[in-house]
């Protein structure tokens, strides 16, 4: 006689390879998927619209596991519906070079749509997702006809609940009124530490009503309650839905179930046994039943639905060709094809204006410039667009009207930032968030995601340095511009006046393989003349700003608001070079010879300028050379006081050289 689990063969495919997968890596996290293989049943072989053979199809259902530490499940669900993840892979969980690390990586398995880990993130991304969605079809769909029309699935867990990025999204979220998210939180009652009431006793339930979402309790391991939770959330459309599934984490194993022992490690071989037996579960490990597979594939189901919507935009590229080749082109992630000509147009008349203001406003003009030649641009602050000056004239906020192209973050700089990223993922969108540069601190690991996925998110942050002034040290950033250096694949620019300006943003919104940070000043900045060679070599990172009067014997490096300082101190020497060097990473990409140019080995004498933290620019001026910059926090005080005090002077400038060249 068979048990009501034995009964859930289907659902039980992922139990098995969960565990088989996490004991032969000896690492992982079986419970989450186990406990969570009666909901993935369901969302999966029911509701979800994706198609294997085509993972990227652009009306597809996102789903993101946001409790990214089961990504078992996530495999598992991918290698049964049909997606090329083969059983071998799964035998590869966790080890190099594998399809299926220990956490779901963006590029690595296809149908994973974005890399979960740190928990909350996932959650974010999906409000990103469900962000793009809603505008993408307001801005594009007719009455008559919908190509873009798609839900979002979220699977997320305690800790991704506990962490305060889900209360900065799923706040929006409600605000946004993003109908088509729906979400299924795994209320096990557990992580790592053991049973979570005694550090996370939040009513849910109230705290999501409260949100202004919808929410719906059900059995976790009943399939008709999930059933039935799952249709009153496609038939909700104006509010989110929150599903609260009570589950039994490691459901199957008979001395481990309902325990933290479950959670982070592998069952053991015996009790990998004894739960087999508890399941039902027959033949070796990895081994699943050919009627088990059949009932699982996808691939007919979502060729089905993808030739559908193959004809809807087919009669769409008819009706409104026009649309229909924008759309495809801002999904493609393709720039309009003479954007480059009008942006190398904008740099030449900025370059004519030779305007002395601060760069935050220069920005703000780039982007009343290129806002009118680039409808997917999805802007939004938190907060402070009045003082980061990223609202433009064509701006439009998406809570008024769901077709625009700006969002009021509000004070969410972390959400605001992860929820960037799921807007890039989704696609047909390229998203600027903007805060001060301090308030990066609060986002910093969302920024980190964007450089690690790879994704065209450009962040914005003003407000500098100590040249803010009276708002003092907890205000003025000092280490963050190093940070944001030191990341892998992340653009940091900060540019020197107004054609950096424009130069810095041209090369983000190009640039398609990663994020891109541009920082910019409060105060107003000096314009500096330079040729079209310079314009043109001010694009390759670094650049030699001012030539020497005389034989090269020493170099001053400077970026951003203290260009105008090294050119000040420029004026009062002989033999000096001064490059300006908006962005060390694209600097560092150029060949050796032009890098070599630009600060010829041969030249030791060198001093780098900048009111920021003086230890990143050692590697570019050597340790025969000098830098000139904050080893402290700032104080409050007007923005020339704090420069004379800290020693960020032309007279120091001068001084370092002449020490340096005696």
């Amino acid at each position: 006689m068979t048990t009501p689990l034995q009964e859930r063969r289907v659902a039980n495919a992922i139990r098995v390879l969960a565990m088989d997968a996490v004991q032969k890596a000896n690492s992982g996290h079986p419970g989450a998927p186990m406990g969570m293989a009666d909901i993935a049943d369901v969302v999966w072989r029911e509701f979800l619209s994706h198609n294997p053979t085509n993972p990227q199809w652009a009306n597809r259902d996102r789903f993101v596991l946001s409790n990214g530490h089961g990504s078992m499940l996530h495999y598992a669900l991918l290698h049964l519906t049909g997606y090329d993840l083969s059983i071998e892979d799964l035998k590869q969980f966790r080890q190099l070079h594998s399809k299926t690390p220990g956490h779901p990586e963006l590029g690595y398995a296809p149908g994973v749509e974005t890399t979960t880990g740190p928990l909350g993130q996932g959650i974010a991304n999906a409000v990103g997702f469900a962000l793009a969605e809603k505008t993408l079809a307001a801005q594009f769909n007719k009455a008559d006809l919908k190509v873009v029309d798609h839900f979002t699935y979220c699977f997320l867990g305690d800790g991704c609940l506990m962490e305060g990025i889900s209360h900065e999204v799923c706040s929006l979220a409600g605000t946004l009124g993003l109908g088509k998210l729906i979400a299924y939180y795994d209320d096990n009652g557990i992580s790592i530490d053991g049973e979570v009431e005694g550090w996370f006793s939040d009513d849910t339930e109230k705290r999501f009503e409260a949100y202004g979402w919808q929410v719906i309790r059900a059995d976790g391991h009943d399939a008709a309650a999930i059933r039935q939770a799952t249709l009153a959330a496609q038939a909700e459309t104006q509010k989110p839905t929150m599903i609260i599934c009570k589950t039994v984490i490691g459901l199957g194993s008979p001395n481990k179930q309902g325990k933290e022992d479950c959670h982070g490690a592998p069952l053991g071989h015996d009790e990998i046994a004894l739960t087999r037996e508890v399941l039902g579960w027959a033949g070796a490990p990895f081994e699943i039943p050919a009627d088990i597979y059949a009932a699982w594939d996808a691939k007919e189901k979502g060729t089905h639905a993808e030739n559908a919507w193959d004809q809807v935009f087919a009669q769409y590229q008819a009706q409104y060709p026009a649309e229909a080749a924008e759309l495809l082109r801002r999904l493609n992630g393709d720039l309009p094809a003479d954007f480059t000509e009008k942006a190398n147009a904008f740099i030449a008349e900025t370059n004519a204006k030779a305007e002395t203001i601060a760069t935050r406003k220069a920005s703000q003009n780039t982007l009343q410039a290129f806002g009118p030649m680039l409808s997917e641009i999805l802007g939004g602050s938190a907060d402070l667009a009045g003082s980061n000056l990223t609202l433009w004239k064509g701006c439009e906020s998406v809570e008024q009207n769901p077709a625009g192209n700006y969002v009021h973050y509000g004070v969410r700089e972390f959400g605001m930032t992860a929820m960037a990223n799921g807007v890039a993922l989704h696609g047909g969108f390229i998203p600027y968030v903007a805060t001060f540069l301090m308030f990066m601190e609060y986002a910093r690991n969302a920024v980190r995601m964007s450089a690690l996925m790879k994704q065209r998110v450009i962040h914005v942050y003003t407000h500098d340095s100590i040249g803010l002034g009276e708002d003092g040290p907890t205000h003025q950033p000092i280490e963050q511009i190093a940070s944001l250096r030191g990341t892998p694949n992340l653009n940091t620019w900060r540019p020197a006046d107004t054609v950096e300006t424009v130069i810095a943003w041209k090369s983000a919104l190009e640039r398609k393989d990663g994020p891109t940070a541009l920082i910019f000043s409060r105060q107003n900045l000096p314009f500096q003349t330079r040729d079209a060679a310079q314009i043109e070599n001010a694009a390759k990172g670094a650049y030699v700003l001012a030539e020497a009067k005389g034989e090269l014997k020493a170099i001053i490096i400077a970026t951003g608001s203290e260009i105008g300082l090294a050119m000040d101190a420029y004026a009062q020497l002989e033999g000096v070079r001064v490059v300006s060097m908006p962005c060390a990473e694209v600097f560092m990409q150029q060949d050796s010879a032009y890098r070599e140019s630009v600060l010829p080995s041969h030249i030791r004498a060198r001093v780098a300028v900048e009111a920021a933290h003086a230890d990143y620019w050692w590697k570019f001026v050597g340790l025969d050379g000098k830098v000139i910059g904050m080893t402290t926090y700032g104080e409050s005080a007007p923005a020339k006081d704090l420069y004379q005090h800290f020693g960020i002077t032309v007279e120091a400038v001068v001084d370092a050289v002449k020490q340096l060249t005696a």
